[in-house]
């Protein structure tokens, strides 16, 4: 089954939601803020990707620069940024989306249409 972490508040969330409806795709619904994935779920996010850690950060969220984390991702392990993460859903890049195999952050038409179609 996907899943799909999103943010209630978050425009782009809002945006892939309604365009998962338009093509009938399933997935359960998970708020990143309330119920974040855990750190070994960030971590096997990580596996499936062959995306960097970067990738993963909500790089313009306030608590992102709050915790100048800009400045430390480089140098961070995965271990580390799964436990970040875990403690603080608004530091995910959202949505994100995964199954099985795969997973992608925030949203655009095209990576959609590869991946989830």
């Amino acid at each position: 089954m996907t899943t799909f972490y999103c943010y209630s508040k978050c425009s782009t969330c809002k945006k892939a939601e309604k365009w998962l409806k338009e093509q009938q795709i399933s997935y359960n619904k998970i708020d990143l803020v309330e119920q974040p994935p855990t750190k070994a779920q960030m971590l096997d996010f990580f596996a499936k990707s062959d995306q960097n850690l970067r990738y993963f950060f909500n790089t313009s969220g306030i608590d992102y620069r709050k915790m100048k984390l800009k400045d430390k991702i480089d140098t961070m392990s995965k271990e580390q940024a799964a436990e970040l993460m875990s403690q603080n859903g608004k530091l995910i890049k959202r949505p994100l989306m995964v199954d099985d195999t795969k997973v992608t952050c925030g949203f655009n038409t095209a990576v959609y249409e590869k991946n989830w179609l």
